[in-house]
């Protein structure tokens, strides 16, 4: 039972494209995971980070089994570094590569890029394996509202602005999902 106070949270929505997987590889078994797999796993707190976890991997994955030798990503292999502490992304990454308990898992706030705002700074995830490695990094496009990262940073929030926060990261999330991944995020 967890001791935080629960939030209000708006009536649950349809996932956008709910049938989009994530593929990794374990000893040769093929493990595939929608997004509603990853929200299984972390719980209702946090949809955005969760998706912006899918989104990034659902946009690396297939380049680094590109440069793979077999087309194939070990989930295992993969080694996750970004600026991004959130709770919902931490777990969806762990879910599909299992980097938190591996440590191959790292927060690092000196690869925020402070030159795209506060609003994109933090959005870039690192992600390599043994034969490649890329940076995903969260266009500009509308993606994350101002609003909400607003919201987020300010401390004694009333019951309205929790509230307004949960309605804020579904529509976020939605944004995410309506879209291939390609056009969330960039790759470097």
């Amino acid at each position: 039972m967890s001791n935080h106070p629960t939030p209000e949270r708006p009536e649950p929505t349809p996932i956008p494209n709910p049938g989009r997987t994530l593929t990794v590889w374990e000893d040769g078994v093929q493990l595939d995971f929608t997004f509603a797999d990853c929200m299984k796993y972390h719980g209702p707190g946090f949809p955005g980070g969760v998706a912006h976890a899918f989104a990034a991997l659902g946009r690396a994955l297939p380049e680094l089994a590109a440069r793979s030798g077999n087309g194939r990503v070990e989930r295992r292999d993969i080694r996750v570094r970004t600026p991004f502490g959130g709770p919902g992304a931490r777990d969806a990454f762990e879910l599909v590569t299992r980097a938190v308990t591996g440590e191959r898992y790292a927060v690092l706030p000196e690869l925020a890029r402070p030159e795209r705002g506060n609003t994109l700074a933090r959005y870039v995830f690192e992600l390599s394996t043994p034969e490649a490695s890329v940076t995903c990094v969260l266009r500009d496009d509308g993606i994350v509202a101002d609003e909400f990262i607003e919201l987020t940073a300010k401390p004694d929030k009333t019951a309205a602005e929790l509230a307004h926060l949960e309605v804020l990261k579904l529509e976020m999330r939605d944004r995410i999902l309506e879209r291939d991944p390609a056009r969330v995020y960039d790759l470097e």
